[in-house]
């Protein structure tokens, strides 16, 4: 499903309609879009607080120092056709750590239900087994049914972890093998 192609020092992944790449500056609206439009139920740290902060020049430097991105790191998904960044895909630190990484995933609400997060998740997936990883995680509130359904059609299953959280949700940990 992804192809890790070479284009100088950067992480490609290339699936039929999305081109999975490092984050430009000239992006940076499109994380402040993501963030913008959270759910009121995802914990107030990674939400736009009152005062509008992260701001725009805040994530233009997150972009530009790569302070967002440990390990492969959340790759820009670029539609290929329209060459317009609806969201992010990669690898993070996780629960485990960097030898069992999270994969995580975010896509602008407008281009929800068109199959990009199930094609983005699957790209990495692959990354992560070519890459050598043997086991992935990933951790979802119980409420966000949509995600649970991407993450079942890319092989993961759930560990029987579950942090509980009456605020924000039960935080559900599921893993893949690989």
């Amino acid at each position: 499903m992804g192809v890790l192609s070479a284009r100088g020092p950067e992480t490609v992944l290339e699936t039929e309609r999305l081109l999975l790449r490092p984050w430009r500056v000239e992006e940076a609206g499109v994380q402040r879009e993501l963030w913008g439009e959270r759910d009121p139920r995802v914990p107030p740290h990674r939400r736009l607080d009152e005062a509008g902060r992260p701001t725009l020049d805040e994530m233009v430097g997150w972009i530009r120092e790569g302070t967002r991105a440990p390990g492969l790191g959340l790759l820009a998904v670029e539609r290929r056709g329209e060459g317009d960044v609806i969201g992010y895909c990669g690898l993070i630190d996780g629960v485990v750590g960097p030898h069992e990484p999270e994969v995580a995933y975010e896509l602008l609400r407008r281009t929800w239900g068109a199959g990009y997060a199930t094609e983005a998740a699957g790209a990495v997936v692959g990354w992560a087994r070519a890459s050598g990883y043997r086991r992935l995680w990933s951790t979802v509130r119980d409420w966000n049914v949509a995600s649970l359904r991407v993450l079942a059609k890319v092989g993961f299953v759930e560990s029987g972890r579950v942090d509980p959280d009456d605020v924000h949700g039960d935080a559900l940990f599921l893993t893949r093998s690989l």
